[in-house]
């Protein structure tokens, strides 16, 4: 049975380009992307980098203004960077607005001042292996945190982001505020109930994402919580984290059994040849935020010069994991990734130079896999 797809978006900021036409980007897309079909539209957040995605709880706002009917959502908040207060008033203020479509994505990055956490970098020992292909997946090794060349901007980043001497909860007490907040059972550490206006009673949905079988992969399945898989930023762990999600899982009144999304990166055109080359210049995107420098301006395919080698090694496990090529060919490697994780829905991010390219690359997909007659439970 074919399963939904969803759109995670990061509003990347094309070479030659500027913040204003990438948010412009993300808006027709997330119009055209519930006009074909696709169950949500999330928006990832990242800071000090050249996407425009830095404030994904201002930017669902505009989207679910643009949109009628798709779910909008976060994948997710950097709980570090917010109080859980913050996070539960914006989500009331939209789902006050636009109600029932909101999905409240939380992630740990930036939750410990853990420099490499907003690299994405699984807080959990991984294990030496070599790379496989299961079922016609890639498994790479998994990214280790010291194959990281420089961590200085990130963790300059951290600084700012964070107050001085703000000390952040531990995520699993900040993931239960969070609940108790929306469900209006909060009260503060001498007893006094509190209530969020708005906020109080929104009907969001919340989501736990993780690269790892760690803390979020096993907070979700205690909790009876969705949860999101990423493999797009973690491939070789993917099997690992969830495992742990569904080993974990405890059912609860509104998931009796688990519910999971996994992430792939995906560039599709209309023959293998045009799509390798839209997605040529993405080892290059995936260097700059290894290399240190943080996320940069996507290069154009026909501009972008050759990496070197000890470039590609750095990347080769995102670069060989990326779904790319025909409809057909992209659709039967998606469908593979579904089989092997178990995975009740993929959620897809698509970056290339020229928005029209996003564009047909989410088109063509959503006709191949028959998007009209699909619909998450």
């Amino acid at each position: 049975m074919t399963i939904p797809l969803s759109v995670l978006d990061l509003s990347p900021i094309s070479a030659g380009s500027d913040v204003r036409q990438a948010l412009r980007n993300t808006l027709d897309l997330a119009r055209q992307a519930e006009r074909w079909g696709y169950n949500r539209f999330w928006i990832a957040e990242h800071h000090f980098v050249s996407v425009a995605s830095s404030a994904p709880t201002t930017l669902i706002g505009l989207i679910a203004a643009a949109t009628e009917s798709i779910r909008v959502g976060t994948a997710a908040v950097q709980l570090g960077h917010h109080t859980s207060i913050s996070v539960v008033e914006a989500f009331g203020t939209v789902d006050a607005l636009y109600p029932g479509r909101l999905d409240l994505g939380l992630g740990r990055s930036g939750h410990r001042g853990d420099q490499l956490r907003s690299a994405g970098v699984p807080p959990v020992p991984l294990p030496d292996r070599p790379i496989e292909v299961r079922d016609g997946v890639v498994l790479p090794p998994p990214f280790k945190p010291g194959q990281l060349l420089d961590t200085t901007r990130i963790a300059a980043g951290l600084e700012a982001l964070n107050l001085p001497g703000a000390q952040s909860l531990p995520y699993t007490q900040q993931v239960q505020q969070i609940r108790d907040l929306l469900e209006g059972t909060y009260t503060g550490s001498d007893g006094v109930p509190l209530h969020a206006y708005p906020g109080e009673g929104a009907d969001v949905q919340l989501w736990l994402f993780g690269s790892s079988g760690g803390e979020s992969a096993q907070l979700a399945g205690q909790s009876g919580l969705p949860f999101a898989a990423n493999y797009h930023v973690s491939p070789g762990t993917i099997l690992e984290t969830v495992e742990a999600y569904r080993a974990a899982f405890r059912p609860s009144a509104r998931y009796p059994r688990p519910y999971l999304v996994v992430s792939a990166d995906v560039v599709v055109a209309e023959d293998d040849a045009t799509a390798r080359h839209l997605a040529s210049s993405y080892g290059h995107w995936v260097y700059s935020i290894r290399s240190g420098a943080g996320a940069a301006e996507y290069l154009a395919p026909d501009t972008a010069p050759p990496l070197a080698g000890h470039q590609r090694r750095l990347v080769d496990d995102r670069v060989t994991t990326q779904f790319v090529g025909s409809a057909a060919s992209v659709a039967e490697r998606l469908r593979a990734l579904q089989q092997l994780t178990g995975a009740d829905e993929l959620v897809i991010t698509s970056v290339t130079h020229d928005h029209e390219d996003r564009l047909n690359s989410h088109r063509l997909l959503a006709r191949e896999w028959g998007l009209s007659h699909i619909r998450a439970a």
